[in-house]
């Protein structure tokens, strides 16, 4: 049951229980001070009940906001952990990127270098040749 259906529940039943008390106390043949003493005393019965209600509806409201301050650290303690794993997961892959790409960089400098130096021995020996040829 929803908490406004046993509210709600519990309202029509203090209010029914109050109203067949009142009945029942007006149609019994009695006089009008043992009526009175009868409808104090009901009354007095009626309040302790509501006062009962009322102080286990602030327990429960108390157990259900201890419950929900529980759970609410208990996720806020998650979150902070878990964003703290993303966080060191972030700089694991960004020094790895960078340590990748440092090894790419000087794998296509010395890729560069070599092949400059192979094109500039190509060029000169071309240059000798046509020395010689032009030579001759």
């Amino acid at each position: 049951m929803s908490r406004n259906t046993v509210k709600g529940f519990l309202v029509g039943f203090l209010a029914g229980g109050t109203v067949g008390a009142i009945v029942a106390l007006l149609t019994t043949p009695k006089s009008g001070k043992e009526l009175i003493g009868d409808l104090k005393q009901k009354s007095g019965e009626y309040l302790d009940e509501a006062d009962k209600y009322i102080a286990e509806t602030k327990k429960k409201a108390s157990e259900i906001f201890n419950e929900g301050k529980r759970k609410y650290t208990m996720i806020m303690n998650d979150v902070k952990s878990k964003s703290g794993e993303i966080v060191k997961d972030a700089d694991r892959i960004y020094n790895d990127t960078k340590v990748k790409a440092k090894e790419v960089l000087n794998s296509g400098k010395e890729k560069f270098e070599s092949e400059t130096e192979r094109l500039k021995s190509s060029v000169e020996a071309g240059i000798e040749t046509y020395k010689k040829e032009a030579k001759n």
